[in-house]
C-alpha cells in the first residue's frame, strides 16, 4: 500500500469532484443469475457465500480501479485485494473477517474456511490493513429487493448486500447491491465489474 498523487492517475477529476463532497458513495443493483453457484454449492459441497466471495474478487481483480481506495483524505494504491465476509460469532453478535484474494478458487476456499473458523470461535476481527478490502454482507435468512449501505465517513471501501436466492422454474437468481466512492470509480466501472462478476459465475470450475 502506498500513496499517490491524484494528478497522476486517471482519477484526478473524480478525487477533485467528490473527495469531500457531503455524499460521495453511490449504489448499483443488479439482478445475477446463481443457477451455477447453487448447484455447485450442492454437489461440491462448497459454501456458497464462499463461492460468490471468490467471484466477486475475480471481477474486481480485472478492474484496475479496485486497487485504488480514498483514506483520509489521500489516495493509496494497492498491491492486492481481500473479500470481507460478515460471520455468525459464538456470543451470538457479528464479526468481520477479511480473507485474501487468491486467483486459486481452492486456496481462497481453504482461507475462506480457516480464518471464519477462527473468527468464529475468538469473536476477534480479522482485518487486512495492506488490502484493497471489498465488503461484503449477506443475509440469506432474509428475501431483501436491495439495501444502500450506511457512509460514515471513514470507510470508503467498496461494498456489496444480497439476501436469499429466489427460484424461479430451474433457475436461481440474486439481487446484489454494490456501493462505492465515486472517487474511486466511475459508474461505468462499476458496471464493467458487476458485468464481470456475472459472467464469472456463469463460467466458474471448479
Amino acid at each position: 500500500m502506498k500513496e499517490v498523487n491524484p494528478n497522476e492517475t486517471t482519477r484526478a477529476y473524480a478525487f477533485k469532484m467528490w473527495m469531500n463532497a457531503p455524499m460521495p458513495m453511490l449504489t448499483f443493483f443488479k439482478t445475477l443469475d446463481v443457477t451455477r453457484l447453487v448447484r455447485l454449492s450442492k454437489r461440491q459441497g462448497l459454501k456458497f457465500n464462499m463461492l460468490m466471495c471468490w467471484c466477486i474478487g475475480r471481477a474486481a481483480s480485472q478492474v484496475k480501479e479496485f486497487y485504488m481506495l480514498p483514506v483520509n483524505g489521500k489516495l493509496m494504491q494497492y498491491d492486492h485485494l481481500a473479500v470481507c465476509a460478515i460471520v455468525a460469532n459464538r456470543q451470538g453478535e457479528v464479526s468481520s473477517c477479511d480473507v485474501p484474494f487468491s486467483d486459486d478458487l481452492q486456496q481462497f476456499n481453504a482461507d475462506y474456511l480457516r480464518l471464519t473458523r477462527q473468527v468464529a470461535e475468538t469473536c476477534t476481527d480479522h482485518n487486512l490493513a495492506d488490502c484493497m478490502v471489498i465488503g461484503t454482507s449477506a443475509l440469506v435468512q432474509a428475501e431483501i429487493d436491495g439495501a444502500v449501505g450506511m457512509y460514515s465517513g471513514i470507510y470508503n471501501n467498496p461494498f456489496l448486500i444480497w439476501g436469499k436466492h429466489r427460484r424461479h422454474l430451474w433457475q436461481r437468481t440474486l439481487t446484489v447491491s454494490f456501493q462505492f466512492h465515486h472517487t474511486q470509480m466511475d459508474g461505468a466501472h462499476a458496471s464493467r465489474f458487476l458485468e464481470a462478476l456475472q459472467k464469472e459465475i456463469r463460467e466458474l470450475r471448479y
